[in-house]
């Protein structure tokens, strides 16, 4: 009995137990409810390979997707206060904040990265929405600002990816700040004249849409990618009235001259290239020889790990 209950039974009672499986093995298209094998979307930068519905993608994964050899240099953003106005709603800002770093394993909404760009050196700005809704915040503004500056030090285009809710409002009209002070070192770079060009993604909304994520020389969006001020049903709301088909829909700004251009995932990468090159006259195919990549320093601090999904 001994060798029926103690070996026998716990085999069989393994064979039948349920096995565990991964969360993100499977992964559901929001337009159509397709399942798709979540290696297959993760190989095709993370776009439906039968809708073409573009999934979010994680800073680091976009980082990933931009730079030569998947390689760059993390830029280090100035600390900021973690809870200046001590917020606390159903739970501490600081837990939230806590819980979104474990989450991400980002400090905050943006990460920087300066690398090379099909030969060409540029600086690279990510919001994750997966942080916080993307909100920007005191933190993320530094970023913001951080990254423009560095673009002007190193007399390179700046590209910016945005995707956010808006302001985050735990802190208050210290987030609505960074509404200016982005603006005014978007300037800076303009007038160092070095590009700076913005590709929205889904959602660009709020205060980030009013400010930085707006002013780019060149817009573009990836398609299907909701982007206004305030969301349609706000407005639907507001106004009382049925939006057009397809309002604030990236290919619906596009058609009323608000964004420049839409450009499918797979493409976006050599497009931005091409408007680099375009934008600083640099020659087709051929590196900088006097924009050279940096040491790793105190300031710039070298990231070359792969990107967690």
């Amino acid at each position: 009995m001994n060798w029926i209950s103690n070996t026998l039974r716990p085999k069989i009672r393994s064979m039948l137990s349920r096995r565990e499986v991964p969360e993100n093995l499977w992964i559901k298209c929001p337009e159509t409810g397709q399942l798709v094998f979540y290696k297959d979307v993760e190989a095709n930068q993370f776009v439906i390979p039968g809708s073409n519905y573009h999934m979010r993608m994680s800073a680091k994964a976009r980082l990933k997707s931009m730079f030569d050899n998947e390689t760059w240099f993390d830029i280090a953003v100035p600390e900021v206060p973690a809870d200046p106005l001590k917020f606390r709603d159903e739970r501490r800002y600081t837990e939230r904040l806590k819980d979104a770093r474990a989450k991400t394993g980002l400090n905050d909404a943006l990460q920087l990265g300066y690398g090379k760009l099909d030969g060409l050196a540029a600086v690279i700005a990510v919001q994750d929405f997966e942080f916080m809704g993307g909100s920007l915040g005191m933190a993320a503004g530094e970023a913001v600002i951080k990254g423009l500056d560095t673009a002007v030090e190193k007399a390179c285009p700046f590209v910016l990816f945005a995707a956010s809710g808006g302001a985050r409002m735990q802190e208050g009209i210290l987030s609505l700040m960074q509404m200016p002070r982005t603006t005014i070192a978007v300037q800076r770079l303009h007038e160092a004249r070095k590009p700076y060009i913005v590709v929205l993604t889904n959602p660009t909304t709020g205060g980030v849409t009013a400010s930085y994520a707006m002013l780019g020389d060149v817009q573009i969006a990836e398609p299907g990618a909701l982007i206004g001020f305030a969301g349609p049903r706000v407005i639907e709301q507001t106004i009382r009235e049925k939006l057009p088909e397809g309002f604030q829909k990236a290919e619906y700004l596009r058609d009323h001259g608000m964004i420049d251009m839409v450009v499918h995932r797979h493409q976006l990468r050599a497009t931005i290239a091409r408007l680099c090159r375009l934008l600083t006259k640099a020659p087709a195919g051929a590196a900088q020889p006097h924009l050279p990549l940096p040491a790793p320093s105190a300031a710039v601090i070298a990231a070359a790990s792969p990107a967690t999904a």
